[in-house]
């Protein structure tokens, strides 16, 4: 995923999550949908999870006691991301089968790697 356009780097302001960035989030969640929490069938741009950190996401999601769903449009009205010097600080609020919009929520950092950005998947849970 190319870097080709300017993302907020501002440290006081939020903003929602770049349009370049959707897709990426998108196949994570449809993933995690098919119990791949280490993200085995490699995306592109995303950084591998440790086993450790796949099983307290698993865990999470199976107490939390429903199926996630695919991301809607709605998701990107409240999802957000917040430059923290060094990447973005990411939340994006997840739906699941049997409620849609969740108390559950994807935190995640994205880092400029030269032309590109890297993903690093760091939990889903209730905040």
């Amino acid at each position: 995923m190319t870097n080709d356009s300017l993302i907020l780097k501002d440290e006081g302001s939020q903003i929602p999550i770049p349009e370049l960035w959707r897709s990426t989030f998108k196949t994570i969640i449809e993933a995690l949908k098919e119990d791949d929490f280490r993200l085995g069938q490699g995306i592109v741009g995303v950084r591998p999870i440790s086993k450790e950190n796949s099983a307290i996401i698993a865990n999470n999601i199976v107490v939390y006691g429903c199926r996630l769903a695919s991301l809607p449009e709605e998701t990107w009205d409240s999802s957000v991301c917040l430059w923290m010097d060094g990447y973005w600080d990411v939340l994006v609020d997840l739906y699941t089968e049997e409620e849609g919009a969740s108390d559950l929520v994807l935190a995640a950092r994205v880092y400029e790697e030269g032309a590109s950005f890297a993903f690093e998947l760091q939990s889903v849970y209730v905040p």
